[in-house]
């Protein structure tokens, strides 16, 4: 009794993450990078794939949605028999994953959502279809703790272009009227590439992720990571403000030992801790 007790303890005592996204065969972006962002993090990572795309540095090159029955179970196993802490969303491409997943994760009750609203790849191909943006505001964002749209997603789910530093906030606070008590609109497609700025909106005031710009074509999951580490460390028990900061500060560094692999876009160097001589 007293073994199974210390066990219990100990399970108890270690932090789970959840990524409900899709799979990227390069390893670069979707469930792969967020696994190793949950590794490298110290958070056991779970999936539920939602997709599996054929894509490398360069391009998608093919996309299978899994049937939503797969995706649902996925979610509610490891729910209950693991737990989750923390969550993430990536790659939802169509209509029926959205709102499955939605129903799911609100029937489990999964704590700490946070919404990656996956639109286009690295590679400029689309990964949402046009009809599922509606699903995704009307569904999932009502449920998430964070959301955090680049430039371009943010444009989409407010459907104009982004410019000046003043339509970037009233397009934070539109999107916080659509339901996520947090909104971090990621700064990397800026024109102004002097620093990494990121801006977070928490329903009542504007605040500023600030890092350094990292010089590197070799970008691709920068995204995925960053939303990703910020589940990890939810995972972890930070609140949202020291999640938003420390996911910055790992991603920068990330970034600057990001890997120069394949003929495009390579991935962030995850595991630079473990690497370091």
């Amino acid at each position: 009794m007293c073994c199974m007790e210390n066990r219990s303890s100990e399970r108890a005592n270690i932090p789970r993450a959840l990524t409900i996204a899709g799979s990227d065969s390069g390893g670069c972006a979707g469930i792969q990078a967020d696994l190793k962002t949950f590794g490298a993090l110290h958070v056991h990572g779970m999936t539920a794939i939602t997709s599996i795309t054929s894509q490398d540095t360069c391009k998608v090159h093919a996309v299978q949605d899994l049937p939503v029955e797969l995706i649902v179970s996925q979610i509610r196993v490891v729910a209950d028999d693991i737990g989750v802490d923390a969550a993430k969303t990536g790659m939802l491409s169509c209509v029926a994953t959205i709102e499955a997943v939605a129903e799911t994760v609100n029937e489990v009750g999964i704590p700490n959502l946070v919404v990656d609203p996956v639109m286009v790849a690295t590679s400029g191909d689309p990964l949402i279809r046009a009809e599922a943006v509606d699903a995704l505001i009307q569904r999932l964002l009502p449920l998430a703790l964070i959301v955090t749209p680049n430039l371009h997603e943010a444009g989409m789910l407010v459907g104009e272009s982004l410019q000046t530093e003043q339509q970037i906030q009233a397009a934070a606070a539109a999107i916080a009227e659509m339901g996520p008590r947090h909104v971090v609109i990621k700064g990397g497609h800026r024109t102004d590439q002097s620093r990494a700025i990121d801006l977070h909106y928490d329903g009542s005031r504007f605040s500023h992720l600030d890092g350094p710009w990292v010089e590197t074509t070799d970008t691709h999951g920068s995204g995925c990571t960053f939303a990703a580490a910020i589940t990890a460390f939810l995972a972890r028990g930070r609140n949202v403000g020291g999640a938003l900061r420390e996911a910055k500060v790992y991603v920068s560094r990330a970034l600057q030992q990001a890997l120069p692999l394949g003929k495009g876009s390579g991935p962030l160097g995850h595991f630079y801790e473990f690497w370091k001589s």
